[in-house]
């Protein structure tokens, strides 16, 4: 896989650079700022692009970056890293695309196979949450549309928030794949959430209307 990295932290790039060598991953470009990054995309083809959330040119400019990748690259996987698991950072991230996109805390990745996994669930099309944050938000308010859910379903729609597919949902849960759309199918219907969509994207509509949901800052 070719992977470009934009983090402004020379020492956690370079751990990035030592940790993507290790699982076999070629390294097209390590960079340290938004507008770099983005001239290496435009030029050469990544498959995935590593983005420090927080980095120059602006306050936020890991997203903005991201942002301006997705409009002119879709095809590039997109993995933003934070040191802190903060809802209104995972609301711009799933604004930003409906697959092939990753928000992960810079500690939880700081292995070989996370890392790889991460990289390999993300190419392959599939939206990857921090799961501490999507653990977080599992307390629905008393006047949420998520109290009409059931317990079963919460923690369906946690998964999804994990940006699980059904079948890994399923073996989380110990269930049939099957059960598992029964779930997904309630919880849209739940969440009215429209029926001419597609199934992917009304998992990224479920998981917003989660999040809206929680209020939560962070």
């Amino acid at each position: 896989m070719r992977v470009a990295i934009a983090e402004d932290g020379a020492l956690f790039r370079e751990g990035l650079v030592l940790l993507l060598g290790a699982a076999g991953h070629e390294v097209v470009g390590t960079v340290a700022d938004g507008d770099a990054l983005l001239k290496i995309v435009v030029t050469e083809p990544v498959d995935v692009a590593i983005l420090d959330i927080r980095m120059p040119p602006e306050p936020d400019g890991g997203l903005t970056t991201a942002e301006r990748i997705r409009a002119l690259r879709p095809e590039t996987g997109l993995l933003l890293l934070s040191h802190y698991a903060e809802t209104h950072y995972l609301m711009r991230v799933l604004e930003i695309g409906a697959e092939r996109i990753g928000y992960r805390l810079k500690e939880r990745i700081a292995g070989v196979q996370v890392l790889a996994d991460t990289l390999d669930r993300i190419a392959a099309g599939e939206i990857v949450i921090e799961p501490v944050l999507a653990k977080r938000l599992v307390q629905a308010p008393a006047d949420s549309p998520l109290a009409a859910l059931s317990e079963r379903e919460l923690d369906v729609l946690r998964l999804m928030a994990e940006g699980r597919t059904n079948n890994a949902i399923a073996q989380e849960l110990f269930v049939s794949p099957k059960a598992v759309e029964k779930h997904s199918a309630a919880i849209f219907a739940k969440l009215d959430l429209p029926g001419d969509q597609t199934v992917h994207h009304r998992r990224v509509l479920a998981v917003l209307a989660y999040l809206r949901a929680q209020k939560i800052d962070g």
